[in-house]
């Protein structure tokens, strides 16, 4: 499938018309792949888009379960394209991620899965994260 295509599924998933700002931050997302993008990152790469814009992008997609937030070890916020299986009422990458101490780049990985933690009956679970760090495989 071409990436145009992908960008039109992807919006329609979400419920979400096409802007040219979205289908600008939705490629930065689809070439990045697994990789997790922080903001400044993708303002770097849109030279025509106002940090607003960008902004308000990012929340809709992430409301609308195209991205999900990836928190890296310094507790700085990263995203990353969802899987197609979320959607604007549960996203559903319950998986960890991988922060590389050389590159600095944060990676999804999707087959590491969250377990699954029992809580005392007063606990209510909102979020949960699995950072892990290291170096990456291109940094090795």
């Amino acid at each position: 499938m071409d990436q145009s295509s992908r960008i039109a599924n992807l919006l329609k998933h979400g419920k979400l018309r096409t802007t040219n700002a979205r289908r600008l931050v939705l490629e930065e997302f689809l070439k990045a792949g697994h990789t997790a993008l922080s903001s400044s990152e993708i303002e770097k790469n849109i030279e025509d888009l106002d940090r607003i814009t960008l902004y308000r992008t990012i929340k809709t997609f992430e409301e609308s379960g195209i991205i999900h937030q990836a928190v890296d070890v310094s507790g700085r916020s990263k995203y990353a394209l969802c899987s197609e299986y979320c959607s604007s009422h549960q996203h559903e990458d319950h998986h960890a991620h991988f922060y590389c101490k050389k590159c600095q780049k944060t990676v999804c990985l999707d087959d590491v899965k969250i377990p699954i933690i029992q809580l005392p009956d007063n606990f209510k679970l909102e979020d949960s994260q699995l950072v892990l760090s290291g170096i990456c495989g291109e940094c090795e």
